[in-house]
């Protein structure tokens, strides 16, 4: 990681650091609004009565939202995936993205409607798990850290769960997480199940954690 920091730096500034930024807001603005939204709707709902939600509850309702949120978003992650990868792309293979709402309707010109549809089973599925083992285990970890710690509900409490949480979901997520990332970057299809396998055959079971630590620096905070 630190390797592929300096590069970058030295070989773009540190402005490329920040390539894709404008696309990653924009995902943001669409698969987190929708994730944390319906999450939050469902559990306000189920728990109307003053009950407590399970676990298998909130596994069930984060599952289902992340899913929905991963769709939404998909379009804006794909031109975020490419953007940031841009740069180590050959020139003449390069797409020059302006802005992340350029390379979505760059993307529909150029690759039709079904560009903004890859790497979307993937994705979602990712969605899913992100969700499922973020937001389920924070509620847990705050739970936990509640009941079994003099803590109570204060912030050290909050930021403990947030990186416990953080942690889960980065392990849990981070094969999908190189899948959906390698098949967002391609201009053309290409089946998962053929992806595994080229994946496997060239880096062994190692591909299954590659990222790991810049996600979790990502993600934790």
């Amino acid at each position: 990681m630190s390797g592929t920091f300096m590069h970058i730096v030295r070989s773009q500034g540190v402005l490329g650091l920040y390539n894709g930024l404008s696309a990653s807001l924009l995902r943001q603005m669409t698969y987190s609004t929708v994730r944390f939204g319906v999450y939050e709707e469902l559990k306000r709902r189920a728990t109307a009565d003053g009950s407590k939600p399970s676990l298998p509850l909130l596994i069930g309702l984060s599952t289902f939202s992340g899913f929905l949120g991963g769709i939404s978003g998909n379009a804006a992650d794909v031109t975020n995936v490419r953007m940031q990868q841009d740069a180590a792309l050959p020139e003449a293979q390069r797409r020059h993205y302006k802005h992340g709402l350029d390379g979505m309707f760059r993307m529909l010109r150029e690759e039709g409607v079904r560009s903004w549809f890859r790497g979307v089973w993937p994705n979602s599925t990712r969605a899913a798990l992100m969700n499922a083992s973020q937001l389920a285990s924070y509620d847990t970890f705050k739970a936990w850290l509640m009941t079994y710690t003099p803590l109570g509900d204060t912030t050290t409490t909050h930021f403990a769960s947030s990186l416990l949480a953080g942690f889960v979901a980065t392990t849990i997520c981070s094969p999908v997480d190189v899948i959906k990332s390698r098949v967002m970057s391609t201009s053309h299809q290409q089946g998962i199940a053929h992806l595994l396998s080229e994946i496997y055959a060239k880096e062994g079971i190692k591909w299954m954690f590659k990222g790991w630590v810049p996600a979790f620096l990502r993600l934790g905070p």
